[in-house]
């Protein structure tokens, strides 16, 4: 299917809206906020406070991670009666790190246009602003909050060379930092805080020595970590404990013999062989 999007149609509009300083939201999002007839919204009443500010009277309706799905049947019933549809999260881009996917497949399904306006979100500006490189990045969103499964997370990340972005939450960024120092080493990082609110604040240095200096650190967080740079020795493994290591990390068995093959620079089928005692 080909989507061609054009405003003031019957669809699904993905209106990001500010992460906190509020004159950062785009005309368009204020002129589709007005246009649409209902909106889902993680946070009502956040989102009240947002179109009370713009002089928007609209019907909300709750959407988040316990209710979405069942919020599907809402969503086409809207859009059967010739409807359009606004999403919006608690802040920032719908979908990133936040509800909405089901909301936007179900509309993809049954073949109603999702149009996604540009507009905030944290990931973007904590990035430019590190003074880390910037391409390639990767951006993972939050951690596992459980500590055996957020070691695992980092273990199948530590070698990628990119620049790796994390969201997490002031309580559990201390403990998040000493599990990124004991997996990955004593990078440089970058932790930006309250993005574009008044007591913004950024982070910069190594591991070791931004867990020295965080003290009581509060609002929402940003992670930005250096890529690896160190180059991996692979001399002291042989080929079937070369492709185990990246088993373990979460790769399945066609793509480690792919990799493994790769990096020795010598054919997949001679890995393939090795790897299951074939003569």
């Amino acid at each position: 299917m080909i989507q061609k999007s054009y405003d003031n149609e019957v669809a699904l509009y993905l209106i990001p809206t500010p992460i906190g300083n509020l004159d950062d939201i785009t005309l368009r999002a204020i002129k589709t906020l007005e246009s649409v007839d209902v909106i889902f919204a993680e946070d009502t009443r956040e989102t009240r406070k947002l179109l009370n500010y713009l002089k928007i009277s609209k019907k909300i309706i709750s959407n988040h991670d316990y209710n979405e799905k069942s919020n599907c049947e809402k969503l086409l019933s809207f859009l059967n009666k010739g409807h359009a549809v606004g999403l919006v999260s608690d802040r920032g881009t719908p979908i990133i790190s936040d509800p909405g996917y089901n909301l936007v497949k179900v509309a993809i399904e049954n073949d109603y246009n999702v149009i996604a306006l540009p507009g905030p979100t944290a990931l973007i500006p904590a990035l430019i602003a590190s003074g880390l490189e910037p391409l390639p990045f990767l951006f993972y969103g939050f951690l596992n909050k459980k500590g055996n499964l957020k070691i695992k997370e980092l273990e199948k990340l530590k070698y990628l060379e990119y620049t790796i972005i994390f969201y997490e939450s002031s309580h559990r960024l201390l403990l998040t930092l000493e599990n990124i120092l004991k997996v990955f080493g004593n990078r440089k990082i970058s932790i930006s805080r309250e993005i574009s609110k008044k007591f913004e604040e950024i982070y910069r240095g190594e591991t070791k020595e931004i867990i020295k200096i965080l003290n009581n650190v509060k609002g929402e967080v940003v992670i930005v970590v250096e890529k690896n740079k160190k180059e991996t020795k692979y001399d002291n493994l042989s080929i079937i404990e070369h492709i185990n290591l990246y088993l373990k990390e979460g790769l399945d068995t066609k793509e480690a013999i792919k990799k493994v093959a790769k990096e020795r620079r010598i054919s997949k089928n001679e890995v393939y062989k090795v790897y299951h005692e074939i003569d």
